[in-house]
């Protein structure tokens, strides 16, 4: 059962794998937005009415697109209308939606401070704090002092309904698995509820009320946003950590603030959104680090259909083996995937500053405008690094590692074995490598040099392999033929880097593992 439903999860990473967060995203909040309003119309939720949502989004979603295009056309950036509807939309559910003048210019300036957010509280090209949550917590608290009274909107949340709870969650769900973030959301939601329901219990007992269990769980999970919070706001990549248990501290500070809501100087309570912000200045403590620029120093193929560019770093750049960076291309017209793109780090951090990284061609036909100006950027071009990330470590303990990597997904085993080598470290490694023919395994050289035990899975056979490395005889890498070539795989940690459906194929074997973790891919 976990066999199938781990090769289930892999298929559905594949499919999401497809389309940009941010375009899922979007999707995803029009789908909700497009429920609400027949809920809305059906009766079934009774504010806003339909006409109240759709005026609103109206409003959120004109103001936040004219701001973010007259800002990025002052910073020369690429206008993403991606992002300034994702905003409008988050903003639609958590501010109270209205038809009055002063409902709609409450709306208005909530979504003008949510865009300005982005550029004037921000580091390094990323949000310092989260732009929904931003713009509603200045309308909300402005709207706490007398000579804002009249403004005539503030948080509301309501989206914590219970007929919207099956529609978030799904919608939600697809979100987190595209971006790998269904543990972080879960700790939230455990921490957030399980303080809700410890504060109705303590008021119970100070208004010498009856306390009821069933109803306080329910009230937490299916009357509060508290699940929209996590799935879309808290998840957000721009606005967490590197690290996972940098993110898990972030979700736990986040839910406790969430689910014990905290009165400020007797003027507002300490809410969703800004639980949230609070949140987002621990993840920028963790993340906080000087601006460092690549310098392109060349670029040469290294299979038929791979290619690698080598960098000079010109600034303070910190990373482990195994870590991926996410570089940031500006270019004219980017489609919807924008600028922005992750790559496993290939040098080792004691090659610094030089700093490589390598990519799959891909589709030579309909490539992404990324790949395009990425393709063109010529040697002396500077490129910035927004930051760096990840936990496909090693294990410090120095059990016996099994690592299997996919195609150019080599590269982070490139980075932690070259890592080894440089410090004069012995490990016991084996390393499956896959690939479609003999010619498309990439970084042979220096795989050789490091020693380790390799294992090539290819079509044909390669010429010349070094003496520890062994041919599987054409044989297609599956479960079977992983136990076959790797018979201790049960006393090894195993790291796979590839696309999810090799993982899944894979899934029955490396459940035997002793540990498993994975490194999946979807190419761009």
């Amino acid at each position: 059962m976990i066999t199938s439903l781990t090769a289930l999860r892999q298929r559905v990473l594949a499919l999401l794998g497809g389309m940009s967060m941010y375009r899922l995203v979007l999707f995803s909040l029009a789908a909700l937005a497009l429920i609400a309003l027949v809920l809305s119309a059906l009766g079934v939720i009774v504010s806003p009415t339909p006409l109240e949502i759709v005026a609103s989004f109206v409003v959120l979603a004109v103001v936040i697109s004219l701001v973010d295009a007259v800002a990025q056309r002052i910073l020369s950036l690429p206008w993403r209308i991606e992002s300034s509807l994702v905003t409008a939309l988050i903003l639609l559910f958590v501010l109270r939606p209205g038809l009055e003048p002063t409902a709609l210019l409450g709306l208005a300036i909530a979504g003008a401070v949510a865009s300005l957010s982005k550029y004037l509280i921000a580091w390094r090209g990323r949000h310092i704090l989260n732009p929904a949550a931003f713009g509603a917590a200045v309308v909300s608290i402005l709207g706490s002092f007398g000579a804002f009274e009249w403004l005539g909107t503030s948080s509301s949340w309501w989206v914590g309904t219970p007929s919207l709870f099956i529609p978030v969650a799904i919608l939600g769900l697809a979100v987190l698995w595209r971006t790998e973030k269904v543990r972080i959301v879960v700790i939230f939601l455990v921490v957030a509820i399980a303080v809700s329901v410890l504060r109705q219990a303590v008021q119970a007992q100070e208004f010498a009320i009856a306390f009821d269990l069933g109803s306080a769980l329910s009230f937490a999970v299916l009357q509060s946003p508290f699940l929209f919070l996590g799935a879309f706001m808290l998840s957000e990549p721009l606005t967490l950590p590197p690290r996972r248990w940098q993110q898990f501290s972030v979700a736990a500070l986040v839910g406790i603030l969430a689910g014990w809501p905290i009165e400020v100087a007797g003027l507002f309570t300490l809410g969703q959104e800004r639980a949230l912000l609070i949140g987002n200045l621990l993840a920028f403590a963790f993340a906080l680090r000087g601006s460092v620029r690549l310098v392109l120093e060349k670029r040469q193929f290294i299979t038929p259909t791979a290619q690698e560019l080598t960098f000079r770093a010109k600034g303070k750049v910190r990373f482990l083996p195994g870590q991926y960076l996410e570089l940031d291309v500006p270019h004219h017209r980017p489609d919807a995937r924008g600028t922005r793109r992750e790559f496993s780090i290939v040098s080792a951090p004691a090659d610094l500053p030089t700093l490589r990284i390598a990519y799959k061609n891909g589709d030579q036909q309909h490539p992404s405008s990324y790949k395009r100006a990425l393709a063109a950027a010529e040697p002396g071009a500077a490129l910035a690094v927004t930051g760096t990330w990840g936990d496909f470590l090693l294990p410090r303990a120095e059990t016996p590692v099994l690592m299997v990597a996919a195609g150019i997904g080599v590269t982070p085993f490139v980075s932690q074995l070259r890592q080894l080598q440089l410090t004069g470290q012995q490990r016991d490694v084996v390393l499956v490598y896959v690939a479609s023919e003999s010619s498309e395994l990439a970084f042979r050289e220096e795989l050789a040099a490091t020693g380790a035990r390799v294992i090539v899975f290819t079509r044909d056979e390669p010429a010349d392999l070094p003496a520890h490395w062994t041919w599987a005889q054409g044989a297609r890498l599956d479960a079977e033929h992983l136990e076959h070539y790797v018979p201790d795989l049960a006393t090894r940690h195993s790291f796979i880097s590839g696309p999810p459906r090799l993982i899944a194929d894979l899934a029955p074997a490396l459940q035997r593992a002793r540990s498993l973790t994975t490194d999946a891919f979807a190419g761009y």
